[in-house]
């Protein structure tokens, strides 16, 4: 298929420098690296679950580097409130009425740092911000900066202390992924190099925030045939059938695979959306957003996906 004709050059050569520029921050982890800049270009937000240390809070602050974004990261721990993260009316003197002094999820990317570690009551005040792109404080809304993408941790929920997200906002996550460990040559680099911290601190932004948006657009415009919606419709009817899982994939689950699998196709220089962009996504959208009915099934978010993916045939 030819390349994308939709993309200015500067604007590809963009995008092929900020990968270019978090694979030197986080090694061995291109096909994460192209999940994460697909899900902000897809106007999601990103869900990274994994042990601590392996470096998600590294691939929030790179990302915020690179891009050019204002960064915000907010610890979430068992005592948050949500005054903490949207912010607070605090009474002025002078003027005689409540002022709203703003919280970090004013910024262009939010770090939600061990997400689960917070009460749901907490965990709840980014509903509203990841759907709507607002707050709402006393009765009067706020609008977030464009762009806006949420990057949350997630400790495995078998850690001491966490609380798990509700479905609500697991929905509203277009993608969750896994870092893993390094292998062993790339870990060795970890070894003999410098500091990521002192890399991160050295690290250009190679985009402008401003285009961000544009390239969004251009995402929605990818072209996506009937047998491609075929395909996705058929995907989200295998997982509704209720013999494996406790809920089929919702509407929006299903519009999120979409998007996704454009902005796959976008980075990639696609005209239009494969299959192929479609299943590289797929795991990504659909596992977390699955539970498997049988509760002695172990299997984790990744083999869930895949088994679904397999039992639906491509048209």
């Amino acid at each position: 298929m030819k390349a994308l004709p939709e993309a200015p050059d500067r604007e590809r050569g963009q995008l092929l420098a900020a990968l270019g520029s978090l694979n030197q921050i986080l090694l061995g982890k291109d096909r994460e690296i192209r999940l994460a800049l697909c899900c902000l270009l897809a106007r999601g937000h990103l869900l990274i679950e994994d042990i601590p240390g392996v470096g998600k809070t590294t691939l929030a602050h790179a990302l915020s580097r690179v891009l050019g974004l204002s960064y915000q990261r907010i610890q979430f721990t068992s005592d948050l409130l949500p005054a903490d993260v949207i912010g607070i009316s605090v009474y002025d003197r002078a003027s005689g009425r409540f002022m709203f002094h703003r919280g970090p999820v004013f910024a262009q990317l939010v770090m939600a740092d061990e997400v689960n570690r917070a009460t749901p009551k907490a965990q709840s005040a980014l509903l509203e911000a990841m759907e709507e792109r607002q707050v709402t404080v006393d009765g009067e809304s706020y609008a977030l900066p464009e762009p806006f993408f949420i990057v949350a941790t997630q400790n495995p929920s078998f850690q001491v202390g966490t609380f798990p997200l509700p479905e609500s906002q697991i929905d509203r996550f277009l993608m969750r992924i896994e870092l893993g460990y390094p292998g062993a040559a790339h870990e060795r680099q970890l070894l003999r190099g410098r500091d990521r911290r002192d890399l991160l601190a050295d690290l250009p932004a190679v985009m402008d925030p401003a285009s961000i948006p544009a390239l969004q657009r251009r995402v929605v415009e990818i072209h996506a045939s009937d047998a491609l919606l075929d395909y996705i419709q058929a995907i989200a009817r295998a997982s509704r059938d209720g013999s494996q899982h406790q809920a089929g994939l919702s509407p929006r689950a299903v519009i999120s695979l979409l998007r996704a699998a454009q902005a796959w196709a976008f980075l990639h220089g696609h005209a239009g959306v494969l299959p192929d962009d479609l299943q590289a996504v797929q795991p990504a959208v659909v596992g977390h957003r699955l539970r498997p009915r049988d509760a002695a099934d172990a299997r984790g978010p990744n083999e869930i996906a895949a088994a679904l993916l397999k039992s639906v045939p491509i048209p």
